[in-house]
């Protein structure tokens, strides 16, 4: 198991450790996304969502939405935490959920998501070599520099000198 947990850990960042967040921090994600065809209505139609925004191409025409089909919101939503992940999920341990999700203007087939991520808090387990929680505030940003989702997530992540242990 150790050999195996080295080699896990050598593919991992030496950052994003539950030590390396406090409330307070922010970050700016390096990575951008364009949402394209797949992403943006697909999940719209796998749940059953009934808002013809989604995916009829002729709805919203002449609508102040914008001419083209809505992206479903939590598909924003889950390209705003996976360009967050890199540095804020690399040793998690756990998603423990996600509250406040606020959709905060629409997104189109071809905008471009940017991710920011505000600490929220830290809250740190009894146990000194447990996962903390950490809960962070993410929001994405469209091309136009227009907030279009904003919501927050709870994770447990690993210590790294708990790491050190193993």
């Amino acid at each position: 198991m150790a050999d195996h947990q080295n080699d896990h850990d050598a593919l991992l960042g030496p950052s994003g450790w539950f030590e390396d967040f406090h409330p307070g921090q922010k970050l700016r994600h390096s990575r951008a996304a364009t949402v394209g065809e797949v992403e943006g209505s697909g999940p719209a139609k796998q749940v059953m969502n009934t808002a013809q925004a989604h995916f009829n191409d002729h709805f919203l025409k002449g609508s102040p939405l914008g001419n083209e089909r809505l992206v479903f919101g939590l598909a924003t939503a889950s390209l705003v935490y996976g360009l967050a992940s890199q540095d804020t999920a690399e040793h998690a341990a756990a998603e423990l959920g996600w509250s406040r999700l606020r959709f905060r203007a629409p997104v189109h087939h071809g905008d471009t998501i940017e991710a920011f991520t505000e600490v929220v808090s830290v809250t740190p387990d009894i146990d000194p070599a447990a996962p903390g929680t950490v809960v962070f505030r993410h929001w994405g940003r469209r091309n136009d520099g227009r907030i279009v989702f904003e919501g927050e997530r709870s994770t447990l992540i690993r210590r790294r000198s708990a790491q050190a242990s193993v």
